[in-house]
């Protein structure tokens, strides 16, 4: 009995040791799969936090390309807006000269024009003294006026004096 009861315990402990190695076997077996697992889910995780700090980097480098475009949209707007108001300066100035310019061509004109009518009065004064002048030659050849008829006034003077005409112009 005793013989048996040691068989039995040597199978069952054989039993158990086999049991033991099978399951000390399988769960070495999942061990290293979820070593291997881990080691796979680290790699991911670092992979990860690399692209996230690539990410990040790349983000401020862009938020700083940002800024930097704003500030130089803004200087540029500034710059658009300083050289629009020298423009309409230059704009108003030159308005200006030509206004003032118009209003010297007037004021040309008006001098040209009263120009113009002392030379026609002129041109007509003129011409009546050639008459005078023909009719007198024409008396004088007939020897039937006197000197002193052709010049009633003792000491005649020209004394025509245009209507519009000034001294300063």
């Amino acid at each position: 009995l005793r013989a048996q009861y040691e068989a039995l315990a040597a199978r069952n402990l054989q039993a158990a040791e086999d049991w033991y190695r099978a399951r000390c076997a399988r769960l070495h077996e999942r061990a290293a799969r979820s070593q291997e697992a881990v080691r796979a889910s680290r790699r991911e995780a670092g992979e990860c936090r690399r692209q996230l700090q690539a990410r990040l980097a790349e983000m401020e480098s862009l938020r700083g390309a940002h800024q930097s475009l704003e500030r130089q949209l803004q200087e540029l707007e500034e710059r658009h807006s300083a050289e629009a108001a020298g423009l309409q300066d230059t704009i108003v100035q030159l308005e200006d000269d030509l206004r003032n310019t118009k209003n010297e061509m007037a004021r040309h004109l008006r001098e040209y024009q009263d120009l113009l009518n002392v030379k026609m009065a002129l041109d007509i004064e003129i011409a009546a003294y050639r008459k005078l002048l023909e009719g007198e030659e024409t008396l004088f050849s007939t020897g039937s006026v006197s000197l002193s008829a052709l010049n009633p006034l003792p000491n005649p003077t020209y004394s025509f004096q245009p209507k519009g005409f000034s001294s300063s112009t």
